[in-house]
C-alpha cells in the first residue's frame, strides 16, 4: 500500500485507507479529524497520464480542507464562511499571475518573441527561478519553518511505514526527511516538462501573448499527467532518481528536522490513515509508545502525492 500526506498548520494529512487530519493543540493534546475516504479505485486511477491530474486534484480538495480545518483545530477559532473560498481564489488569481503571466511577458520583454523553442525555454526559466525565490523568502517565516519540520515529520512517518516497521517515534527518529515522493519533486518535474511542452506550441507557428497564456492555462492537465508518470517511476525505480535529484536537493529547503512532538502527530495521522485505531468524531490524545502496529501490509491502493 503507498501512503500520502501533507504538512498542515501545527498538524499533518495522511492519505491510506482513510484521509485524516492530525494537529497539535494549544494545551498539548492531538485532534484528530477524519476528512473522508480516497476514491483511489476509480477506472480513472488506472489510465495513465489521466490519473495524475485526477491525484493532483484529490490531494489539492483534501490539502485545502485539511488546511482550513487546522488552522480552526490549532488556535480553536472557526473560519467565517467565504474566507476559505476568498483565499483559495486570490491564492489561484496570484499563482496564474506570477508563474504564468508574468513570466510570458517577461520574456517577451527579454526580445524572445518569434522562437516558440526559445520563447518557452525563457519562460521556463524565468518561471522556475520566481519558484526557487518564492520557496526562499518563505522559508526565512517561523510559521512556515514549523510546517517545513511537519513536512519533514511526515516524510519519516511514511519512510517508517515503507520500511515495515513499527509506528513509533523511536522507528521514525532514523529517516530522511527526503522522500522521492514528494510534492516537491513534483513542482521541480512539472517545471521542467512544462518547457518541453510550451515549445510544441511552434508548430503552430508565432503566437500571440494571449494564446500563449492560453494555451500554457490549457495544458496544464497535460503537463501534470506527464510529470505524475515521471514521479511514479523515480519512485519505482530507484536507479532513475538521479533525474529527480533537483527536487531532491530542493527538499532540504522544503523540509526539516521535526522533534519528538511533531513526529508523534505525523504518526498519529498516519495511523489513523491506515485504520490502525478508531477515529473519533471529535478529538483523540494518543501516547504511540507500545501500542500494537501490526496489520497494514496488505492492503492495495494507489500512489498518492506526499507533501
Amino acid at each position: 500500500m503507498k501512503v500520502g500526506g501533507q504538512a498542515v498548520i501545527d498538524g499533518v494529512l495522511m492519505m491510506g485507507k482513510r484521509v485524516v487530519v492530525a494537529v497539535r493543540k494549544s494545551d498539548g493534546s492531538i485532534d484528530v479529524k477524519e476528512l473522508g475516504y480516497p476514491k483511489t479505485n476509480s477506472k480513472w486511477f488506472k489510465i495513465p497520464f489521466v490519473r495524475g491530474f485526477i491525484s493532483l486534484f484529490y490531494s489539492l480538495y483534501f490539502g485545502i480542507k485539511a488546511l482550513n480545518l487546522s488552522a480552526e483545530m490549532s488556535t480553536g477559532e472557526e473560519m467565517k464562511k467565504g474566507e476559505s473560498f476568498f483565499s483559495i481564489l486570490t491564492a489561484l488569481t496570484l499563482a496564474i499571475g506570477l508563474f504564468i503571466v508574468l513570466p510570458a511577458y517577461l520574456t517577451k520583454w527579454l526580445g524572445f518573441r518569434d522562437n516558440e523553442f526559445m520563447f518557452s525555454f525563457v519562460d521556463g526559466l524565468i518561471r522556475l527561478a520566481f519558484f526557487l525565490i518564492y520557496v526562499y523568502v518563505i522559508s526565512l517565516f517561523e510559521d512556515v519553518k514549523t510546517v517545513f519540520r511537519y513536512h519533514g515529520a511526515e516524510h519519516k512517518a511514511v519512510h517508517t511505514f515503507e520500511n515495515n516497521e513499527e509506528l513509533t517515534i523511536e522507528n521514525a527518529r532514523k529517516y530522511s526527511t527526503i522522500h522521492p515522493r514528494c510534492g516537491t519533486n513534483f513542482v521541480m518535474i512539472f517545471l521542467i516538462i512544462a518547457i518541453i511542452i510550451h515549445s510544441l506550441f511552434g508548430i503552430f507557428g508565432p503566437l500571440n501573448m494571449l494564446s500563449r497564456i492560453l494555451l500554457r492555462i490549457l495544458v496544464l492537465p497535460v503537463v501534470a499527467g506527464v510529470s505524475y508518470e515521471l514521479l511514479r517511476a523515480f519512485d519505482k525505480y530507484p536507479k532513475l532518481r538521479l533525474l529527480a535529484l533537483p527536487g531532491m536537493i530542493l527538499q532540504k529547503l522544503t523540509t526539516a528536522e521535526p522533534n519528538d512532538s511533531q513526529l508523534e502527530v505525523a504518526l498519529v495521522s498516519l495511523r489513523h490513515a491506515l485504520n490502525l485505531v478508531e477515529v473519533p468524531e471529535l478529538s483523540d490524545t494518543l501516547n504511540l509508545e507500545g501500542e500494537n502496529q501490526k496489520g497494514y501490509s496488505n492492503v492495495e491502493n494507489q500512489p498518492e502525492f506526499l507533501g
